[in-house]
């Protein structure tokens, strides 16, 4: 693995290794016995503001020996309109590797081009590659593992998170029920590039959750469509809340990538009784991340 870009691009072997490794590294933190970045610089470039993405690559690059040089979108001249091109091949002279957060998938994918630098995405408008993994660790820690289980998300159809969950499901082979509203769903196109067997899509977020295993949501409206707020009309009646549960698995575990809106994707009340995964699930961004870091750092 040279980047992480998307999960579309790994395979099977890719994320279970991730993420076994990153159970690894979790239960090593405080004491591993090597730094695979020591002597490393990378470059943090985001230009969507974020708490957990930022805290858990910073101190995941310092836990493993680099150091984290983070660059928002108004300190480098991105933000003045230079081609993405340009500062890839700059930074690729200067820095050992580059976590990109930003809106276009293509910038991740013409950075990693241009720069010939490890590249990860921190998040795009595609897809979120990073919280998949670090969710299907604490899937792992809370359920024993995806195998057999099912999953439902409730929300937002053609989300980041969503098409990186429909991804992961084709490939892991698990069954994903996808409840959204029929504007918010994903276009055959898109599914037509799935393992369909495993993802179904549906209006009706009883139907999705009935039987699950895994339940997950997101924000109504991803950072930039704050003021959508016709888009976020149409979610009425997509709540994760008691009485939607009420059908899930008996020990089905609630996900939620934060940051929440209590009352509007999910209560109050769900959250709280739901808490203790929600937060593992935001501590496991910084175990996954580091497991992508040392990947590719053997890699090189």
């Amino acid at each position: 693995m040279n980047h992480l870009l998307s999960i579309e691009e790994l395979s099977a072997a890719e994320i279970a290794g991730l993420v076994n490794q990153a159970v690894k590294l979790k239960a090593e933190r405080g004491s591993h016995a090597s730094q695979p970045l020591a002597g490393q610089t990378w470059a943090l470039i985001f230009t969507k503001s974020s708490t957990r993405t930022r805290v858990s690559f910073e101190v995941g690059i310092r836990e493993l020996g680099g150091f984290p040089m983070f660059l928002s979108g108004n300190d480098i001249q991105l933000g003045r309109g230079e081609p993405i091109k340009d500062t890839a091949r700059v930074l690729g002279r200067m820095v050992h590797g580059v976590i990109i957060r930003t809106f276009a998938q293509q910038d991740v994918v013409d950075f990693a081009e241009y720069s010939k630098l490890p590249v990860i995405n921190a998040l795009t408008d595609d897809e979120h590659p990073c919280q998949i993994l670090a969710d299907l660790l604490t899937v792992q820690e809370k359920l024993g593992g995806w195998e057999g289980r099912k999953f439902a998300f409730i929300g937002d159809g053609f989300s980041n998170m969503t098409r990186s969950w429909m991804w992961a499901a084709s490939i892991l082979n698990f069954e994903l029920r996808v409840a959204s509203p029929k504007s918010c769903q994903p276009p055959t196109d898109f599914l037509a590039n799935l393992n369909s067997s495993m993802v179904t899509v549906c209006d009706d977020p009883a139907e999705a959750v009935k039987g699950a295993d895994v339940i997950n949501t997101d924000v109504w409206l991803s950072m930039g469509q704050e003021d959508q707020k016709e888009k976020e009309a149409e979610f009425a009646g997509y709540q994760l809340n008691s009485t939607l549960l009420a059908g899930a698995a008996e020990d089905h575990i609630v996900l939620h990538c934060l940051p929440a809106y209590r009352g509007k994707e999910i209560s109050e009340e769900i959250l709280e009784k739901h808490a203790d995964t929600i937060f593992q699930q935001a501590e496991n961004r910084l175990h996954a991340q580091k497991a992508v870091l040392v990947s590719l750092a053997n890699s090189r």
